[in-house]
């Protein structure tokens, strides 16, 4: 009779919870060694949410922790066990573990409350671990003042500094600070309007339990992103970033391929390789290839269902729907080319000072990259990089978000009338309602000096809506030329459709009957269909359309 298989860790991010419970694991223990042997003292490792951070933290905590139970078997048949490192450093350290994931207020008051909270639970927990603490007065007046939330704001600053030193001399031995989530409530005040307050709590705070703290032997801090030095870190001279541009620690968060094939082996699920690597695959750490891991457990979970947008069915996107729009049209037409598959070439900045991100729009492609929004394709030169959307569940976050910028202007019914009318080649309806949307949402400052950028933009937009039908592209080569808009159907019997878009040249006193003759003449010598018929795509719809300010026409080949 076959062994039942083991259930998955779906929400589990305690390790000694999930290793009692005898869950499947994905190996990732030997982490430890590599935090032991790193030359920091102090290691921040940002990676995106539900990366498998939490449980790698609690991993360390449960290794490192020197406490009155043997936890050794929760290691028992994992890597980490045959090393030397296992019986030189297991359970030797008072562990200080705090973790700010919860902490999302809405308020400074009732974030500062949430922090305290955080740190006298923590304070409470080593008290009443230690037997006879040798403590003077003040340090026991100022560790109950803690713990009953009544000590002064610069004692919580201080608090991890002292509790370290607390802990060193009751235990004779140095302390291992780990942090989880330290930048949660930086997002939080980023959002909310108290950023200033929070910056400045954080920097005292880290800076007096993680710099020159004679008192520590190592420390590790989690978060999604590595806030500039200015910000949070000024003065760590003991600090090493490793974010997922680096090749050190690439693979101790998320799933490598090895990974996820043996955990849908283990599962009956081979078959379906190919649908995880397509919907879930395509993060690049250091030279890693990564899966997410939140959405593999999940398909896993769910071996007869459909793929599904797990990971983005979890995210509050308002931060990146607030930056994106400071962005304007630019940003708007960049998404619009990573929605098409392609890529674009940005700079990436690795620390990132949160109040610039409305100042200098570029910084939100660092943003999205280490938020677990794009991925890097290769390393251009300096801090230039190609990046684009990693995998079709996280290119759904873009396509609702281009839905959500026409939300607010557009009559969703018109827009599925439009598109439905472009479906079934009714080309006369298909014009009047783009008129419509044109007059409603664009303005003669919008079209500048580029109109065709802007019509084109507007359209590829728009046809987002249809991209569970369709394949959208644009400016790619076909025949001998650059088509504008192409849809792909992925039913080969629908139909193949083919826009070229033409300014109306004034100058030359052109008429629009004259442009839309040109600009499907122009279809036909570049032989554009040339990919669809390739494909096996029989029926296709070629269509001009034609501009001169916010005026346009639209005529079929």
């Amino acid at each position: 009779m076959s062994e039942k298989p083991k259930l998955l860790p779906i929400g589990i991010s305690d390790f000694k919870m999930l290793r009692e419970q005898n869950r499947y694991y994905v190996d990732k223990t030997l982490f430890i060694k590599d935090i032991i042997e790193a030359s920091a003292q102090v290691l921040l490792l940002p990676r995106p949410r539900r990366f498998g951070k939490t449980l790698n933290l609690s991993m360390l905590r449960y290794f490192f922790e020197h406490g009155q139970e043997n936890q050794d078997f929760l290691f028992q048949n994992l890597a980490i066990a045959s090393h030397d490192v296992f019986k030189k450093h297991s359970e030797q350290y008072p562990v200080i573990y705090l973790t700010f994931k919860d902490l999302k207020a809405l308020k400074w008051e009732d974030c500062r409350e949430g922090i305290y909270q955080v740190i006298a639970w923590e304070t409470m927990r080593h008290l009443e671990n230690m037997k006879n603490p040798s403590l003077s007065p003040p340090v026991k007046e100022q560790l109950e003042a803690i713990i009953n939330l009544k000590a002064t704001p610069s004692a919580y600053e201080m608090s991890l500094r002292l509790l370290s030193e607390v802990l060193c001399r009751h235990y004779n031995q140095k302390v291992v600070i780990l942090i989880d989530e330290y930048d949660t409530p930086l997002h939080a005040g980023y959002s909310k309007g108290y950023y200033e307050d929070i910056i400045s709590f954080m920097r005292n705070f880290l800076s007096g339990g993680l710099k020159d703290n004679t008192h520590l032997f190592k420390g590790v801090l989690t978060g999604i992103l590595r806030v500039a030095k200015e910000s949070v870190f000024s003065g760590l001279n003991n600090l090493d970033v490793y974010t997922i541009l680096d090749e050190n620690f690439n693979n101790a968060f998320g799933f490598t391929q090895k990974e996820t094939a043996g955990l849908l082996n283990y599962f009956n699920m081979s078959h379906r390789m190919a649908e995880a690597e397509s919907w879930y695959n395509g993060y690049l750490f250091g030279s890693e290839v990564i899966y997410n891991p939140w959405s593999i457990l999940n398909f896993a979970n769910r071996n007869n269902e459909k793929p599904a947008p797990y990971w983005i069915n979890t995210a509050d996107t308002s931060l990146i729907d607030k930056l994106a729009t400071f962005g304007g049209k630019e940003i708007r037409e960049e998404i619009g080319i990573l929605l098409e598959g392609r890529s674009i070439i940005k700079p990436v900045h690795d620390a990132i000072v949160m109040r610039d991100l409305e100042k200098h729009p570029d910084i939100l492609w660092s943003f999205l990259l280490f938020s677990g929004y794009l991925k890097t394709v290769r390393h251009l030169e300096d801090e230039m990089y190609e990046l684009q959307i990693p995998n079709y569940e996280v290119k759904l976050i873009y396509r609702n978000l281009i839905r959500s910028w026409f939300a607010g202007k557009i009559e969703q019914n018109r827009v599925e009338d439009m598109l439905s009318a472009l479906e079934n080649k009714n080309v006369n309806f298909f014009e009047q309602m783009l008129k419509k949307i044109v007059m409603q949402v664009m303005s003669y400052h919008d079209l500048g000096n580029s109109p065709e950028k802007v019509y084109h933009a507007l359209v590829l937009g728009i046809l987002v809506w249809m991209s569970y039908k369709y394949e959208i592209r644009s400016n790619r080569e076909s025949g001998h030329g650059r088509y504008d808009i192409m849809m792909k159907p992925k039913d080969k019997d629908k139909t193949g459709i083919i826009i070229e878009f033409k300014k109306v040249d004034k100058e030359k006193n052109e008429s629009h009957e004259k442009a839309m003759e040109a600009a499907l003449k122009q279809i036909e010598e570049k032989n554009y269909a040339s990919e669809l018929q390739a494909a096996g795509i029989r029926d296709i719809l070629k269509l001009a359309v034609v501009f001169q300010g916010k005026e346009l026409w639209v005529r079929k080949g």
